[in-house]
């Protein structure tokens, strides 16, 4: 019995996936570039004594990238985790997490082998207690100091490559702030030399996955903080919005009375401090972002450039978005047309599909419309509001997939910008997931959005078509039965006719005693076949 309850709660610490684990950030473990620790419920390296997993060497795939950055050695990012590691755990059937001590997306249970679909809501569908308790999530993980997560605050060269780590704590909501800024982050040359053109997660065919990926391990973390298994991130539906009409001190925050670019000190995120928004000053530095609070949280929205977003997206536009066919196209990067990926980014128009340099549309437009923190690619991730919009992008994403259905194949496998290929893995998570792991239905990923479910196409596609289809081959049949029903029915009504004649005849006659009608024994089996036919 003892036994069984310890299991329970071994099981019940779960470890979440994210980057950097505390239990990896030290020297001997950069200097060896192996991230394989122990899982507690038997204290061997990736669950191994258990069947979880084991400590692998990290196949990296050779297909080429695009012509977008034409270095060679000198970002971190490169060949993810190469740099840092080249050992990792490799875990096995529904175990995941660095150390195999997770369940897949999508499974939970002891075993990993329980299946799960949770369901997205709307935001404004929730009730004020489901609301208040989702504000007061973000603001637990806001002061709450990750207990399994670092963040490094230099690079692997001025760590004297992994001789002396550089690592800061973090709290959990700050953790994914980071995880944004690091995967958009400029390319720092040396000198005063930088790239500009390169993110791991943006303007490429990576964007959707990655951000997909992103709001998953969000969601799980704040399940592992709360110990509530049931929580998904609301999504905000801005589709015809004429303006943030979750900018309000009940939901995200309004305008403070004195300074339109601050939120009203009666908002739940008034107090907060954000991070990483900085990007000159690393830059001019040669530093990385170290998670030190930079300033309250900027927000002036329907204040910005006009010009480059006149509105918000409507519903044409996000169906113009599902009608285009092909995920990628050309280039690959912000200057594919008719590309699906493109056009929701925002940068190709939703009125062609044609890019446009000059305009931000569809999901970039929502980031320029709010005209602060969230306007700037790298710190966008410090309001809360990007949760709800990249919620309800990923839902855009979810009815693609679900009206195109397109082949693993379709995501290019090569020759996209760097960490963009199917094959790469994603920027800067550890454990390893590939971008084409994510290319797939979210049922498949255990989770759903409400209103998808109420307006699913896949349910007639999937329960009625079928059986549609089926009674459009056996229709002759059914005819020809309803056919000989006729005849059956029509000589059953004339023998019974017959049998009331005989029966008024005889009654006519004087008879000494009345007998029941007899039916010859061959007649009646007849009948009685008959009648069941």
């Amino acid at each position: 019995m003892f036994l069984a309850v310890l299991y329970c709660l071994l099981w019940s610490f779960q470890i979440s996936d994210g980057h950097f684990p505390r239990a990896c950030a030290s020297s001997k473990n950069l200097l060896a570039k192996e991230c394989c620790p122990p899982w507690m419920g038997d204290g061997s390296p990736c669950g191994q004594l258990s069947g979880r997993g084991s400590c692998q060497d990290i196949l990296l795939s050779s297909a080429p990238s695009g012509p977008q950055f034409p270095f060679k050695g000198v970002d971190d990012r490169e060949s993810w985790p190469s740099v840092f590691y080249n050992r990792t755990c490799q875990c096995s059937g529904n175990f995941m997490g660095f150390n195999c001590g997770n369940s897949k997306f999508g499974f939970g249970g002891p075993n990993c082998t329980e299946k799960r679909v949770l369901i997205r809501r709307n935001i404004f569908d929730l009730s004020v207690s489901e609301k208040n308790k989702f504000f007061s999530y973000l603001t637990s993980a806001k002061h709450t100091i990750s207990s399994v997560y670092v963040i490094p605050t230099g690079t692997y060269g001025q760590m004297n490559n992994g001789s002396t780590p550089m690592f800061n704590d973090i709290n959990i909501y700050d953790l994914f702030v980071w995880m944004h800024y690091y995967v958009s982050r400029d390319t720092l040359l040396g000198g005063s030399e930088i790239w500009r053109d390169i993110d791991f997660a943006h303007e490429a065919p990576g964007f959707l996955p990655w951000h997909r990926l992103f709001l998953l391990l969000w969601e799980q973390e704040i399940r592992e903080l709360t110990g509530d298994e049931n929580f998904t991130v609301p999504y905000w539906d801005w589709r015809d919005a004429e303006n943030c009409d979750i900018c309000t001190d009940e939901y995200l925050g309004g305008r403070h009375p004195e300074n339109p670019n601050l939120l009203s000190p009666a908002s739940f995120f008034s107090s907060w401090q954000i991070i990483c928004s900085r990007s000159e000053e690393y830059n001019s530095h040669q530093v990385l972002c170290d998670g030190t609070p930079e300033g309250p949280l900027l927000r002036n929205p329907g204040n910005h450039d006009k010009a480059k977003t006149p509105r918000l997206p409507s519903s044409a536009d996000v169906e113009f978005c599902l009608s285009l066919t092909q995920y990628e196209s050309g280039s690959m990067d912000r200057t594919a047309n008719f590309s699906f990926r493109n056009t929701l980014e925002g940068f190709a128009s939703p009125l062609t599909g044609i890019a446009d340099p000059s305009q931000s549309s569809m999901h970039n437009a929502l980031h320029i419309f709010m005209n602060g923190t969230m306007s700037q690619v790298q710190g966008s991730a410090n309001d809360p509001i990007f949760l709800l919009h990249h919620a309800f992008v990923d839902s855009i994403f979810e009815q693609w997939l679900r009206r195109h259905r397109p082949l693993l194949e379709v995501y290019p496998e090569a020759n996209a910008p760097i960490g963009h290929n199917r094959d790469s893995y994603m920027v800067p998570f550890i454990p390893l997931y590939r971008n084409g792991d994510f290319f797939i239905t979210s049922k498949d990923l255990g989770y759903d959005y409400s209103y998808l479910q109420e307006s699913d196409p896949g349910f007639y596609r999937n329960y009625i078509e079928p059986y549609l289809e089926q009674a459009s081959r056996i229709w002759p049949w059914l005819l020809g039965a309803a056919l000989v029903g006729a005849v059956i029915a029509a000589a059953l009504s004339g023998l019974s006719s017959r049998l009331c004649l005989q029966k008024k005849k005889k009654k006519k006659q004087p008879q000494k005693e009345r007998q029941p009608l007899l039916m010859d024994k061959d007649d009646y089996h007849s009948l009685l076949y008959q009648s069941h036919l």
